[in-house]
């Protein structure tokens, strides 16, 4: 690639599906030599877009890495070979070293170099504007995909571990308690805003499969608004209550913005507080669950789904859960109760595979969480359904592979449909506690202990329960 000519850049661009930057390396006279001594600052210049620059930074990066990593990756091998002579065939060696990569990553991340004018609002301490919010999640994504080599799949910790490193640099980010939330899922809107129009990348491609879409297949928001005459689409009636109310707009509003890939959440605040009212007159009356989520679909966000609990208690549920998981968790995993359970049995197995400090916090808070039931010997299965299917009709957990860092999977069930997906065991406690209340749903006895011990801490009673 160093002898390339201005010409030979170009086709190797062209093959790479960067046909767009042709014009300017040529205009620039970007021949093979100068394209690998590229920096970020004249990939910026050079580029205009963050996803291009992020995957020519990354395409540069790795015919570096071809060239000179060979030798170490051969002795890494050698090394892994003695230490785990299990793991070194095929898929398995793969997967290994993914995983020693993805903690590589989170152990040694920085956040990027922002631009003078971002770098100047953080400065002053001052909060920023719509649009620097923006710009500030532009350069987090490109530069996440950098690390990624390419990809645009980050996983959970991933995520968490960028946004905690921005809060820690900027504390007053963190606005009123919610910014890790915004921030992350602001984070997560701009990476399904850049893969949304990709049609060419394998992996984008998988994981759209995968997840039911097809290609040429259209937004529901679009299907619905430029409906075809011959096409019959069986639309369900607003409640007799909301018809002709002066929230319709708001509603309306509210259903617009959630199909929506990036969302103004400082609006769909303030719309939610206004509505609050006939929202829980929907509740008190005991509207079907599908009505709710119909005229309010933002329920389904973890993010509303606390808020809404903070409006009707006051009280910041993730904060809570958070700090409750942290004290309780060590207490948990030692009473004899659980010292056999199946659950503490498989986190005892992971334990011994990991060293990292984070990693091994993150899976106690887990079996913390999932063995809360079988302290207080209430039934287990209308808590959390672990890596089976759900059964109950009341609030519970779906828990896939709980103690993977990579595929661990969390996700809140209410009448044995999905209402949300969740990041991580403290999350998925705190939307638990929180759906009985703001779906206003009764305790069932056989949970009941448990769910009492929880409120009594959330809630700050006087004499709170206690392990037994």
């Amino acid at each position: 690639m160093e002898n390339w000519s201005v010409e030979q850049v170009c086709n190797w661009l062209k093959q790479r599906n960067l046909g767009e930057l042709i014009p300017k390396f040529r205009e620039e006279e970007v021949s093979g030599a100068a394209l690998l001594a590229l920096n970020d600052r004249m990939v910026q210049q050079l580029v205009k877009k963050i996803g291009h620059q992020a995957v020519l930074m990354d395409l540069i990066k790795k015919y570096h890495q071809q060239k000179s990593g060979l030798d170490s990756l051969s002795g890494c091998c050698e090394t892994v070979s003695q230490k785990f002579p299990e793991v070194i065939s095929g898929k398995n060696l793969k997967s290994f070293f993914a995983r020693h990569k993805m903690l590589q990553w989170t152990s040694s991340y920085a956040l990027p170099d922002f631009p003078y004018d971002v770098k100047c609002i953080l400065a002053e301490k001052k909060c920023p504007d719509h649009s620097m919010r923006i710009r500030i999640i532009e350069f987090l994504q490109a530069d996440m995909t950098k690390y990624l080599e390419g990809s645009l799949y980050p996983n959970s910790q991933q995520y968490n571990v960028v946004v905690n490193a921005l809060l820690q640099a900027y504390p007053f980010l963190d606005e009123d308690g919610h910014g890790f939330l915004l921030w992350k899922r602001a984070l997560k809107d701009r990476f399904k805003y850049v893969r949304r129009p990709i049609e060419d990348d394998e992996q984008v491609l998988r994981n759209k499969c995968k997840f039911g879409h097809r290609r040429g297949q259209t937004r529901k928001s679009s299907f619905a608004e430029n409906k075809p005459n011959d096409v019959q689409v069986q639309v369900e009636e607003e409640p007799a209550y909301l018809k002709d109310s002066t929230m319709d707009l708001h509603i309306k509003w509210l259903k617009q913005e959630y199909m929506k890939t990036q969302r103004n959440w400082k609006e769909v605040d303030n719309k939610m507080n206004v509505t609050i009212e006939i929202r829980r007159k929907m509740i008190s009356n005991k509207a079907p669950l599908k009505d709710i989520l119909r005229v309010f679909p933002f329920l389904r966000c973890p993010y509303q789904l606390f808020r809404e609990f903070q409006l009707l208690t006051h009280m910041d549920i993730y904060k809570k859960t958070v700090g409750i998981l942290e004290i309780y968790s060590e207490n948990i995993l030692s009473l004899y109760v659980v010292r056999n359970n199946p659950i503490n049995i498989m986190l005892q197995e992971n334990l011994k595979q990991h060293t990292e400090e984070d990693v091994l916090k993150y899976m106690k808070m887990t079996a913390a969480c999932l063995l809360l039931p079988d302290v207080f010997g209430d039934d287990s299965s209308l808590f959390a359904a672990v890596n089976e299917e759900v059964k109950a009709v009341t609030p519970v957990l779906e828990v896939k592979n709980p103690f993977n860092v990579n595929s661990c999977e969390f996700a809140l069930y209410v009448e044995r449909q999905e209402l949300a997906q969740l990041d991580d065991c403290t999350m998925a406690l705190a939307a638990l506690v929180a759906a009985f209340h703001v779906f206003d749903i009764p305790c069932p006895k056989r949970i009941h202990r448990t769910l009492k011990f929880l409120e009594s801490l959330v809630f700050e009673v006087r004499n709170p329960a206690s392990l037994p």
